[in-house]
């Protein structure tokens, strides 16, 4: 892997000017202007998934990050972005992160993120936010940073923050019929995430879950091996996911997340000035890649309502029902099967029912 990451490393400097070129758009969007090139005394490599375009919510604000990060330390740390899956599998990426020799920084999904912090997985909990204003201001939060500090703890992996991974919440696709109902679920095959989580919910609901890795999602779909999947609505506009399916409902029964993670022995290594400027940039680099994911979602949803036979926003009242049948199933499988403590998922609840409350009484604020 150590020959992985620097054959990446080398190849990397060989696209360095189209990266430069991009950075520098944001630091003057930030009103910062560049700076001569110095010498760094830091390296913070940062590896994700996503491809290396403007085309995802990770890399554009990854790329802001770097501009904020080597303006303000005046280039003592140097971040270099390797995205597209180049040093490897998120628990590959994640493994070198912990001793942050040769990778400093990584970003995975909520599956890979529990294979570190066990803890995690309470927030794969089913229809958990109403909306993306509540999920933001959570995820944002005190407590969820409190909550994040067991990563600490466990594996020496620091949180930055929470992308909303390919929107955050979920939309089905399906070939048999269109879901309207929590019976229309009941008898489908759906293909999820090699997550137990998933599985849970699912079969709470009914369905029989089939999961398997993204690569054979399209044979799976076109074979009829699965009735349908779910994900983020701009992954079906990525994936063309109408050449398979007929339908798809947004239900937003699972809000999806990457976790931005950086080694905590290596960020321990920096001057407490230096530390400040990560974490402030981290910060605002989260709050806008919000806005990214977002859109993202919004467009590949109006995408999909042109493509597929048809498509249908799942009510506020339909979702409590569903949420009604798979969130005790779902919690007795986390507390009995899985192992967390029923203390920590009641507390889950109570947070999120607190920022919902808070989020309400804010926007009132305009309707006066």
């Amino acid at each position: 892997m150590k020959n992985d990451i620097k054959s990446a490393f080398n190849g990397r400097i060989r696209r360095s000017i189209g990266a430069a070129a991009i950075a520098a758009g944001f630091m003057l969007a930030a009103g910062t202007a560049a700076s001569p090139v110095l010498a760094a005394d830091y390296t913070m490599a940062i590896a994700h998934l996503l491809p290396e375009d403007m085309n995802n919510e990770v890399q554009p604000a990854l790329i802001h990050f770097k501009s904020l990060v080597e303006s303000g330390t005046n280039g003592a740390v140097e971040v270099q972005i390797f995205g597209g899956g180049q040093l490897g599998s998120e628990v590959e990426t994640g493994k070198q992160s912990q001793d942050g020799k040769l990778l400093q920084s990584t970003v995975i999904s909520s599956g890979a993120m529990s294979s570190f912090y066990k803890n995690y997985q309470a927030v794969t909990a089913p229809f958990l936010f109403p909306n993306f204003q509540v999920a933001h201001a959570f995820f944002d939060g005190e407590w969820f940073a409190n909550f994040m500090k067991g990563s600490i703890q466990e594996a020496r992996l620091r949180y930055l923050g929470t992308f909303d991974d390919g929107g955050g919440f979920v939309a089905f696709t399906t070939n048999k019929r269109l879901i309207r109902t929590a019976d229309d679920i009941k008898g489908l095959k759906i293909r999820v995430e090699e997550n137990p989580s998933h599985v849970a919910v699912m079969r709470a609901l009914g369905a029989s879950a089939t999961p398997l890795p993204w690569g054979e999602v399209i044979t799976a779909l076109s074979t009829g091996l699965a009735d349908g999947q779910f994900n983020a609505p701009g992954v079906s506009k990525f994936f063309k996911l109408w050449e398979v399916n007929q339908y798809t409902t947004l239900s937003r029964h699972v809000y999806n997340s990457q976790s931005w993670l950086v080694s905590e022995d290596w960020f321990q290594t920096l001057p407490e000035e230096h530390r400040k400027v990560i974490i402030q940039a981290a910060r605002e680099s989260i709050e806008l890649a919000h806005g990214m994911s977002a859109l993202q979602a919004i467009d590949g949803w109006n995408e999909s309502c042109k493509m597929f036979k048809e498509c249908y926003i799942l009510p506020a009242a339909e979702r409590e029902k569903m949420a009604a049948i798979a969130r005790p199933a779902w919690k007795e499988w986390i507390v009995k099967d899985f192992g967390l403590e029923e203390k920590l998922i009641d507390d889950l609840f109570s947070e999120v029912a607190r920022v919902t409350a808070e989020v309400d009484k804010a926007n009132q604020n305009y309707a006066q």
